[in-house]
């Protein structure tokens, strides 16, 4: 179901959960507004990529890049003076890719109440080294039982994300074989007849 690769197979030893995790903050100004007057999701799905790959980068001890995001949930506006934290981890690795869930709370920067839970993201990293090729990464120790519901629910993504691309290229596929039986069809009826 996994292709988890364990530290003997890859010779990388495992890092826990807390080793990589992040928050990345900041103020939102008014030269992030959409026409609606709240923060534009581009702003804050920026923010969401810019955690995702630090901790993908310390995970992984190099360079990363996104490969995918398979989620990002709006739950509620952000608005000009929120303070955003986005808290990023990974929840699940692979040979050379990495699953990093990331969570966004905002709250006024000058109230003091309790941030607000605003997105959700879950994005896939690939590391790679000086050559762009992947490179194996360190397995992910989760910690806590919440670190281990993660983790399995991100297997899940995973089996979804691969079925999911799988169905796309069958269907892909025999819709490129009917174009091409059909094109056959129709040249075959346009050729003239030949006999006696």
């Amino acid at each position: 179901m996994t292709d988890q690769a364990p530290a003997a197979e890859n010779g990388l030893q495992g890092k826990p959960t807390h080793a990589s995790r992040t928050t990345l903050s900041h103020i939102m100004s008014g030269n992030e507004t959409n026409l609606l007057g709240t923060v534009h999701g581009g702003v804050i799905m920026k923010l969401v990529d810019d955690a995702a790959g630090a901790v993908a980068g310390r995970h992984s001890g190099g360079p990363a890049v996104t490969a995918s995001m398979d989620e990002m949930v709006f739950l509620e506006p952000v608005r000009v003076g929120d303070l955003v934290h986005v808290k990023a981890q990974v929840n699940w690795t692979g040979r050379s890719s990495m699953e990093v869930g990331v969570r966004v709370l905002a709250e006024r920067w000058n109230e003091a109440v309790p941030a607000t839970h605003v997105g959700s993201a879950y994005l896939v990293f690939a590391a790679v080294d000086a050559d762009g090729r992947p490179r194996p990464v360190p397995p992910v120790l989760p910690e806590t039982e919440q670190d281990q519901r993660r983790h399995q629910e991100a297997q899940i993504r995973r089996t979804h994300r691969l079925a999911s691309r799988r169905a796309i290229r069958e269907l892909r596929a025999r819709k490129q074989r009917e174009r091409e039986q059909s094109r056959l069809q129709q040249q075959a009826q346009s050729e003239p007849w030949s006999g006696a």
